[in-house]
Protein backbone atom coordinates (compact mmCIF):
# COMPACT_ATOMS: atom_id res chain seq x y z
CA UNK A 1 0.00 0.00 0.00
CA UNK A 2 1.09 3.42 -0.92
CA UNK A 3 1.03 6.39 1.70
CA UNK A 4 -1.15 9.58 0.48
CA UNK A 5 0.62 12.55 0.30
CA UNK A 6 -0.48 15.57 0.45
CA UNK A 7 0.93 19.26 -0.54
CA UNK A 8 0.01 21.33 2.45
CA UNK A 9 2.36 23.94 2.87
CA UNK A 10 4.09 22.90 6.22
CA UNK A 11 4.58 26.14 8.67
CA UNK A 12 7.63 25.06 10.98
CA UNK A 13 7.10 28.02 12.70
CA UNK A 14 3.87 27.05 14.11
CA UNK A 15 4.70 23.33 14.87
CA UNK A 16 4.63 22.21 18.57
CA UNK A 17 6.76 19.86 17.87
CA UNK A 18 10.12 22.46 16.36
CA UNK A 19 12.35 22.27 19.13
CA UNK A 20 12.66 18.94 18.88
CA UNK A 21 13.52 18.00 15.21
CA UNK A 22 14.36 21.81 14.05
CA UNK A 23 17.44 23.72 15.24
CA UNK A 24 16.65 26.39 18.01
CA UNK A 25 17.35 30.26 17.73
CA UNK A 26 16.84 30.81 13.95
CA UNK A 27 15.91 34.06 12.58
CA UNK A 28 12.74 34.24 10.65
CA UNK A 29 14.34 34.26 7.58
CA UNK A 30 16.21 31.32 8.12
CA UNK A 31 12.81 29.40 9.21
CA UNK A 32 11.11 31.01 5.65
CA UNK A 33 13.67 28.85 3.92
CA UNK A 34 13.33 25.75 6.03
CA UNK A 35 9.18 25.70 4.76
CA UNK A 36 10.78 26.19 1.19
CA UNK A 37 12.55 22.63 1.71
CA UNK A 38 9.74 21.07 3.73
CA UNK A 39 7.24 21.65 1.29
CA UNK A 40 4.67 18.46 2.03
CA UNK A 41 3.30 16.44 4.74
CA UNK A 42 2.48 12.72 3.78
CA UNK A 43 -0.51 10.51 5.65
CA UNK A 44 0.33 7.07 6.40
CA UNK A 45 -2.20 4.68 7.71
CA UNK A 46 -1.39 2.07 10.56
CA UNK A 47 0.15 -1.07 9.04
CA UNK A 48 1.61 1.51 5.95
CA UNK A 49 5.25 1.77 5.13
CA UNK A 50 6.78 4.72 4.84
CA UNK A 51 9.71 3.19 2.92
CA UNK A 52 10.91 -0.51 2.25
CA UNK A 53 14.02 -1.79 2.44
CA UNK A 54 16.12 -1.65 -1.29
CA UNK A 55 13.84 1.34 -2.27
CA UNK A 56 16.02 4.52 -3.42
CA UNK A 57 16.88 6.92 -0.51
CA UNK A 58 14.96 10.35 -1.76
CA UNK A 59 14.50 12.35 2.00
CA UNK A 60 14.32 12.25 5.54
CA UNK A 61 10.97 12.38 7.66
CA UNK A 62 9.87 14.29 10.55
CA UNK A 63 7.22 12.72 12.59
CA UNK A 64 4.45 15.00 13.12
CA UNK A 65 1.74 12.51 14.44
CA UNK A 66 1.95 8.68 15.17
CA UNK A 67 4.25 5.52 15.74
CA UNK A 68 6.86 3.89 13.49
CA UNK A 69 8.78 0.78 13.98
CA UNK A 70 11.78 0.15 11.91
CA UNK A 71 12.47 -3.78 10.80
CA UNK A 72 15.11 -5.75 9.17
CA UNK A 73 14.65 -9.14 7.94
CA UNK A 74 17.02 -11.79 9.34
CA UNK A 75 18.45 -14.89 7.19
CA UNK A 76 15.86 -17.05 7.94
CA UNK A 77 13.10 -15.09 7.19
CA UNK A 78 12.21 -13.23 10.47
CA UNK A 79 11.76 -9.58 11.25
CA UNK A 80 13.61 -8.25 13.93
CA UNK A 81 12.50 -4.70 14.90
CA UNK A 82 15.35 -2.54 15.45
CA UNK A 83 13.27 0.73 16.72
CA UNK A 84 10.25 2.69 17.57
CA UNK A 85 9.75 6.24 16.49
CA UNK A 86 7.51 8.90 18.35
CA UNK A 87 6.74 12.28 16.98
CA UNK A 88 9.66 14.81 16.48
CA UNK A 89 11.64 12.57 15.62
CA UNK A 90 13.58 12.14 12.35
CA UNK A 91 13.56 8.85 10.50
CA UNK A 92 15.05 7.81 7.46
CA UNK A 93 18.93 7.92 7.79
CA UNK A 94 19.88 4.54 7.06
CA UNK A 95 19.47 5.52 3.72
CA UNK A 96 21.98 8.07 3.39
CA UNK A 97 25.41 5.91 2.79
CA UNK A 98 24.41 4.09 0.57
CA UNK A 99 21.35 5.53 -1.30
CA UNK A 100 18.87 3.17 -0.23
CA UNK A 101 17.17 2.34 2.85
CA UNK A 102 18.10 -0.58 4.61
CA UNK A 103 15.09 -1.11 6.87
CA UNK A 104 11.57 -1.04 6.44
CA UNK A 105 9.47 1.74 8.22
CA UNK A 106 5.88 1.02 9.23
CA UNK A 107 3.19 2.88 10.89
CA UNK A 108 2.05 1.36 14.13
CA UNK A 109 -1.25 3.72 14.04
CA UNK A 110 -2.32 6.34 11.68
CA UNK A 111 -0.07 9.14 11.55
CA UNK A 112 1.73 11.94 9.58
CA UNK A 113 5.18 13.36 8.28
CA UNK A 114 6.84 15.76 6.91
CA UNK A 115 8.89 15.22 4.01
CA UNK A 116 12.52 16.67 3.72
CA UNK A 117 14.27 16.07 0.62
CA UNK A 118 17.95 15.06 1.62
CA UNK A 119 19.57 17.35 -1.25
CA UNK A 120 17.74 20.28 -0.88
CA UNK A 121 18.30 20.25 2.82
CA UNK A 122 22.13 19.52 1.98
CA UNK A 123 22.13 22.46 0.09
CA UNK A 124 20.49 24.71 2.72
CA UNK A 125 22.47 23.57 5.57
CA UNK A 126 25.97 24.79 3.48
CA UNK A 127 23.55 28.45 4.12
CA UNK A 128 22.26 27.83 7.39
CA UNK A 129 25.46 26.41 9.69
CA UNK A 130 23.06 25.92 12.95
CA UNK A 131 20.96 23.32 10.40
CA UNK A 132 24.24 21.67 9.11
CA UNK A 133 25.20 21.35 12.95
CA UNK A 134 21.37 19.90 13.85
CA UNK A 135 21.17 17.40 11.16
CA UNK A 136 24.78 16.21 12.30
CA UNK A 137 23.35 15.92 16.09
CA UNK A 138 20.22 13.87 15.01
CA UNK A 139 23.08 11.45 12.78
CA UNK A 140 24.74 11.40 16.26
CA UNK A 141 21.77 10.46 18.22
CA UNK A 142 21.01 7.37 16.47
CA UNK A 143 24.54 6.16 16.48
CA UNK A 144 24.14 6.55 20.36
CA UNK A 145 20.87 5.12 20.62
CA UNK A 146 22.09 2.20 18.23
CA UNK A 147 25.16 1.58 21.01
CA UNK A 148 22.18 1.41 23.37
CA UNK A 149 20.32 -1.05 22.11
CA UNK A 150 23.60 -3.15 21.29
CA UNK A 151 24.29 -2.96 25.36
CA UNK A 152 20.31 -3.49 26.02
CA UNK A 153 21.29 -6.88 23.74
CA UNK A 154 24.47 -7.78 25.12
CA UNK A 155 25.05 -7.02 29.08
CA UNK A 156 21.11 -6.90 30.31
CA UNK A 157 18.97 -9.30 31.77
CA UNK A 158 15.45 -9.97 30.99
CA UNK A 159 13.93 -7.53 33.08
CA UNK A 160 17.02 -4.85 33.12
CA UNK A 161 15.79 -4.67 29.60
CA UNK A 162 12.38 -4.31 29.57
CA UNK A 163 12.98 -1.95 32.85
CA UNK A 164 15.19 0.09 30.14
CA UNK A 165 12.90 0.05 27.54
CA UNK A 166 10.09 1.53 29.61
CA UNK A 167 12.10 4.12 30.59
CA UNK A 168 13.52 4.97 27.70
CA UNK A 169 9.36 5.40 26.08
CA UNK A 170 8.31 7.41 28.89
CA UNK A 171 11.35 9.57 29.36
CA UNK A 172 10.98 10.60 25.18
CA UNK A 173 7.29 10.76 25.72
CA UNK A 174 7.48 12.94 29.07
CA UNK A 175 9.76 15.71 26.92
CA UNK A 176 6.70 15.90 24.04
CA UNK A 177 4.40 16.80 27.37
CA UNK A 178 2.72 13.74 27.92
CA UNK A 179 2.99 11.91 31.47
CA UNK A 180 6.05 11.37 33.08
CA UNK A 181 4.22 8.20 34.90
CA UNK A 182 1.44 6.72 32.58
CA UNK A 183 1.75 5.55 28.37
CA UNK A 184 -0.28 3.53 25.83
CA UNK A 185 2.12 0.82 24.19
CA UNK A 186 1.53 1.56 20.20
CA UNK A 187 3.66 -1.56 20.11
CA UNK A 188 2.32 -5.39 20.48
CA UNK A 189 4.51 -7.31 22.81
CA UNK A 190 5.88 -9.40 20.44
CA UNK A 191 7.28 -6.56 18.65
CA UNK A 192 8.95 -5.51 22.43
CA UNK A 193 10.64 -8.98 22.14
CA UNK A 194 11.91 -8.94 19.24
CA UNK A 195 13.31 -5.42 19.87
CA UNK A 196 14.91 -6.46 23.16
CA UNK A 197 15.64 -9.68 21.85
CA UNK A 198 13.31 -11.73 24.41
CA UNK A 199 10.70 -14.34 23.57
CA UNK A 200 7.26 -13.05 23.57
CA UNK A 201 6.76 -15.58 26.40
CA UNK A 202 9.53 -13.92 28.46
CA UNK A 203 8.11 -10.15 28.23
CA UNK A 204 4.84 -11.40 29.50
CA UNK A 205 6.49 -13.26 32.41
CA UNK A 206 8.49 -9.63 33.22
CA UNK A 207 5.94 -7.48 32.79
CA UNK A 208 3.45 -9.86 35.17
CA UNK A 209 6.40 -9.78 37.36
CA UNK A 210 6.48 -6.12 37.50
CA UNK A 211 3.04 -5.95 38.10
CA UNK A 212 3.70 -8.59 41.77
CA UNK A 213 6.25 -6.37 42.75
CA UNK A 214 4.31 -3.27 43.01
CA UNK A 215 6.54 -1.67 39.96
CA UNK A 216 3.85 -1.27 37.50
CA UNK A 217 0.15 -1.15 36.97
CA UNK A 218 -0.97 -2.60 33.47
CA UNK A 219 -4.33 -2.45 31.64
CA UNK A 220 -3.41 -4.37 28.48
CA UNK A 221 -1.59 -1.39 26.45
CA UNK A 222 -1.93 0.64 29.39
CA UNK A 223 1.35 1.23 31.29
CA UNK A 224 0.88 2.84 34.98
CA UNK A 225 4.62 3.28 36.28
CA UNK A 226 4.01 2.89 40.43
CA UNK A 227 7.49 2.93 41.17
CA UNK A 228 9.75 4.50 39.07
CA UNK A 229 12.77 4.28 41.23
CA UNK A 230 12.71 0.92 41.14
CA UNK A 231 13.41 0.31 37.57
CA UNK A 232 15.81 2.70 37.73
CA UNK A 233 17.31 0.18 39.99
CA UNK A 234 17.27 -2.12 38.03
CA UNK A 235 18.65 -0.48 34.84
CA UNK A 236 22.15 1.14 37.36
CA UNK A 237 22.25 -2.66 38.70
CA UNK A 238 23.01 -3.55 35.18
CA UNK A 239 25.47 -0.74 34.79
CA UNK A 240 27.57 -1.86 38.09
CA UNK A 241 27.61 -5.03 37.37
CA UNK A 242 29.59 -4.81 34.18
Amino acid sequence: MTPTTASIQVTCSNCNLRELCMPIGLDAQQMQRIEEVVATRRKIKRGEMLFQNGEIFNSLYAIRTGFFKTCVATEDGRYQVTGFQMAGEIIGLDGIVQNHHTCDAIALENAEVCVMPFNRLEELSREVTALQSHVHKVMSREIVREHSVMLLLGSMRAEERLAAFILNLVQRLHSRGFSSSELILRMTREEIGSYLGLKLETVSRTFSKFVEDGIVEVKQRHIRILDQEALQRLVNSSREGR
